[in-house]
C-alpha cells in the first residue's frame, strides 16, 4: 500500500506535497528500525493505518494560512507530520514526553523540509503557549486530555470551524463526552470520508467553547 492512497482521496494536492508523502513511507520505514515509533508489523499498513487516519481532520477543516496547531502527544508525528505536508501555510507545534520519539519527528521533519514543523520533547501540560486547534491521536482519554489542554486555544476563530480540540479516536465516545460539561462537541464520522472498515469505529471529536 503506498502515497496513491492519499492522492485518491487528495487529488489536488500539489506536485511537492505528492513527493513529501511518497517519502514518508520510506522515512518511517527507515527510522522505524532505529527507534520503534510505529509497530513493525503495522507498518505494512502505514499510510492507511497513519497517514490517512492523520487526514481525517483535513476532511473537517481546510486550515487556513497562519493557523497554530499543538499537535499534543504526537508520538512519531502522528497527526501532526501529514496535516503539515497538507498545509504548508499552517504552523504547526509537536510536543511528545518521549525524546526518541521526538528526534524522529524533527528528522523527518528537516528532510522533507517542513519549516512549518517546530517539534519538543514536552509533557502536553508543560506548553506555555495557545494555539488555534489542539489535535491529537487518542493518547488517553478525552476528560483527561482536555484537563491538560482546554485552556491552549486562542477564543478568536478564522477558520471554518470554531477554534478548540480536534481528537482522533475508536470506539464509543458517549461516556467520555458525557463527563465533559463545559464545552460543546461534535462528533465525525471518518467512515463518512474513508470506506475501509479499517476506519469503521472511528471518530474525529470536535470540542470547541460556547
Amino acid at each position: 500500500m503506498d502515497h496513491q492512497l492519499i492522492l485518491d482521496q487528495f487529488p489536488n494536492i500539489t506536485q511537492i506535497q505528492i513527493e513529501r508523502f511518497a517519502q514518508l513511507g520510506d522515512l518511517y520505514n527507515f527510522w522505524n528500525q532505529q527507534i520503534n515509533v510505529i509497530s513493525r508489523k503495522d507498518m505494512e499498513n502505514f499510510y492507511l493505518h497513519h497517514v490517512l487516519h492523520s487526514l481525517s481532520i483535513a476532511k473537517i477543516v481546510e486550515f487556513k494560512a497562519f493557523t497554530e496547531i499543538m499537535d499534543a502527544g504526537t508520538g512519531g508525528g502522528f497527526p501532526g507530520i501529514p496535516l503539515a505536508i497538507m498545509f504548508p501555510e499552517s504552523k504547526f507545534y509537536l510536543v511528545d514526553s518521549v525524546g526518541k520519539k521526538i528526534k524522529v519527528v524533527n528528522e523527518v521533519a528537516q528532510i522533507l523540509g517542513l519549516n512549518n514543523v517546530e517539534a519538543e520533547q514536552l509533557r502536553m501540560e508543560q506548553v506555555d503557549r495557545t494555539f488555534d486547534f489542539i489535535i491529537s491521536r487518542a493518547v488517553t482519554s478525552l476528560p483527561d486530555f482536555l484537563r491538560w489542554t482546554s485552556y491552549k486555544f486562542h477564543g478568536k476563530s478564522f477558520n471554518s470551524i470554531p477554534n478548540g480540540i480536534l481528537y482522533i479516536k475508536g470506539g464509543d465516545v458517549q461516556k467520555e463526552l458525557k463527563e465533559i460539561k463545559k464545552f460543546k462537541k461534535k462528533i465525525y464520522n471518518i467512515p463518512d470520508f474513508f470506506k475501509d472498515e479499517f476506519f469503521e469505529t472511528k471518530k474525529v471529536v470536535h470540542i470547541y467553547r460556547s
